[in-house]
């Protein structure tokens, strides 16, 4: 087995791997050199082409991940060390030159993140991510990407441009309007539809979604304020009784919630849509530098060979 390490601002180095340290987020220059490797280890894809899957009438494509279909001269493992926004740049390279046949295995320099849990690694010391990143099998999982070809390694949210106000617009997973929000009325304070947030999934059909419940920042918000609470122990929704009635903005006006709440109602599907005003789209903690009108995260036709831990399928 060919084994890459991709260290994205990261000290570690690797033994049994070609070591290649990277920016914090390596752009797609940085990346060239994988396009080379896996030329050297395929050079002839000989499998249908994505146009080909595509125009197929079979859909085995939207049904469980599957193993890639290529036979490399080698095995190539791909090993991220670094950030979330890391990883999605190295997947989202793979995907643009069409290589996701390749393995690849994560070591969070946050094992907290986002990415950490949805890849099996969340809470392992470094030693240990790395054993998984080495020895593990693989896990084929869907590979969720928007329509600029961006990857999302562990989540993405959709607001408003301001983050403390209230998202106005719609959000559809599949055909299930997860929020819709015209902006008539004034913006919530504390708790509200501030957006959605979406995960790639393991299994089929590839996208978890929930809405967000409280600002994602802004004077309101504060990580001091415990989860599900606000300040002096009130519920962001008690917070928000509270803003509406009289004298309620005085009384609350010092008043805190956690930012980025999910509620209870989640959603999966294949796809989410989204369109409307000043839309801020931020995938893997990396927000876009200019809000859009409209937005689309999908699975794409290629399943990840990512290296999991704690996950069913294996080689």
């Amino acid at each position: 087995m060919r084994l890459i390490h991709c260290a994205c601002a990261s000290p570690l180095l690797i033994d049994a791997a070609v070591n290649t340290h990277l920016p914090a987020i390596p752009s797609r220059a940085d990346l060239r050199f994988l396009d080379e490797v896996a030329r050297e280890v395929l050079p002839v894809d000989p499998t249908p082409s994505l146009d080909e899957i595509a125009a197929s009438p079979e859909v085995a494509h939207l049904g469980e991940p599957t193993f890639a279909p290529q036979q490399p001269t080698e095995r190539l493992r791909v090993v991220v060390s670094g950030s979330d926004a890391a990883l999605s740049a190295v997947l989202s390279r793979m995907m643009r030159a069409d290589y996701l046949w390749a393995e690849v295995a994560y070591i969070p320099s946050d094992p907290t993140s986002e990415a950490a849990a949805v890849w099996g690694v969340a809470g392992l010391s470094q030693a240990d991510a790395l054993a998984a990143a080495l020895e593990a099998p693989v896990a084929p999982s869907p590979c969720i990407r928007t329509d600029r070809s961006e990857v999302v390694a562990g989540s993405a949210t959709l607001s408003h441009i301001e983050a403390a106000e209230e998202f106005v617009g719609e959000i559809v997973v599949d055909s299930d309007v997860l929020l819709y929000r015209d902006g008539s009325a004034p913006s919530a304070s504390f708790h509200g539809m501030f957006g959605a947030k979406l995960v790639p999934m393991n299994t089929a059909p590839g996208i978890a979604a929930t809405r967000l419940v409280t600002p994602l920042g802004g004077a309101r918000t504060s990580m001091e304020a415990g989860v599900g609470t606000g300040t002096g122990g009130k519920s962001p929704a008690e917070l928000e009784r509270l803003a509406g009635l009289p004298l309620g903005r005085w009384w609350t006006r010092n008043a805190t919630v956690a930012p980025a709440l999910t509620d209870s109602h989640v959603v999966t599907g294949r796809a989410v849509q989204s369109g409307g005003v000043d839309i801020r789209v931020s995938i893997d903690g990396v927000a876009r530098p200019r809000p859009v009108d409209r937005v689309t995260f999908y699975r794409h036709l290629r399943d990840l060979q990512s290296v999991k831990v704690g996950v069913d399928k294996q080689v």
